[in-house]
């Protein structure tokens, strides 16, 4: 039996599968849908998310989860747990961090240990799935805590846009540099590097097959001939991230490869995408 509950967000992009396997808790993230309030892999899938944000003109907002969530978690352990250790969102990115610290402050049921991932999206979700895996091998709470924050510092995640036009309509950039990138059919990639907790831009190829070839030859940069745990994420782009993925089996010493959704919360900001999720070791 585990005596330590491991909690994330749904944004951590974790396949349901390890999500049962081990248990790990998730909370949803909340989407507000012109006035509807709909939680994350429970009153919406992501295919669902990329479809609306692809035909039509609106673009949700995101919420991180209540404080009254996270305790109704904790309340309802199995008495044998002596403490629940919550890998959460980049504090840089989302507020799940400082609403969970308010939680371990107020004497929750069991003792509660906030991990901020540094990160998001299925990187985020190997931090969660190392420590759940230590933790499951007999791991102490205190052991455990040290695989998550040695995983923040390893965790990479790299992604190429289809376009800017979602940047745009969320008001995450400028007007010029949108018609410069449209016009220039600029791809770009964004970065999510170890322990920095911002979205960086990486790189601007121009054209789709430009830019995931760089991805790709900046994860080899990364990875060299070092054994490669991956995720491939994507929105609404299935076969493409399949073909990333196979590239990724013959070019590496693939350990683990997950190919999933990528989380909405990125996507709804963020339109159609295929990103890479990463880290290297035995």
């Amino acid at each position: 039996m585990n005596h330590i509950a491991i909690i994330t967000e749904s944004a951590s992009n974790l396949p349901q599968e390890l999500i049962e396997q081990y248990p790990i808790h998730v909370l949803p993230i909340w989407l507000t849908w012109e006035g509807e309030a709909l939680r994350d892999g429970i009153d919406i899938t992501a295919e669902e998310v990329y479809n609306r944000i692809e035909t039509g003109d609106i673009i949700p907002t995101t919420s991180t989860f209540n404080a009254s969530e996270l305790v109704a978690i904790l309340e309802n352990l199995p008495p044998e747990t002596e403490a629940a250790i919550a890998i959460l969102l980049s504090g840089e990115l989302s507020m799940s961090v400082n609403v969970a610290s308010l939680v371990a402050q107020s004497s929750p049921p069991v003792p509660l240990h906030v991990v901020d991932s540094r990160t998001a999206t299925m990187a985020q979700g190997f931090i969660v799935l190392e420590t759940a895996r230590a933790a499951a091998a007999g791991a102490t709470v205190q052991q455990a805590l040290a695989v998550a924050r040695e995983m923040v510092d390893r965790v990479h995640f790299l992604c190429v846009l289809e376009t800017f036009k979602y940047l745009r309509r969320g008001g995450r950039v400028g007007i010029a540099p949108y018609y410069l990138g449209e016009t220039l059919q600029i791809k770009p990639i964004i970065a999510l590097q170890p322990g920095i907790g911002e979205v960086k831009p990486a790189a601007r190829p121009r054209t789709w097959h430009k830019a995931v070839d760089q991805m790709l030859e900046m994860i080899g940069d990364i990875v060299g001939e070092q054994p490669l745990h991956a995720a491939v994420s994507h929105g609404n782009r299935r076969a493409e991230a399949e073909r990333v993925a196979g590239i990724l089996r013959q070019r590496f010493d693939v350990r683990e490869l997950f190919i999933n959704h990528l989380t909405p919360v990125m996507g709804a900001h963020a339109g159609p995408l295929v990103g890479v999720a990463f880290f290297t070791g035995e």
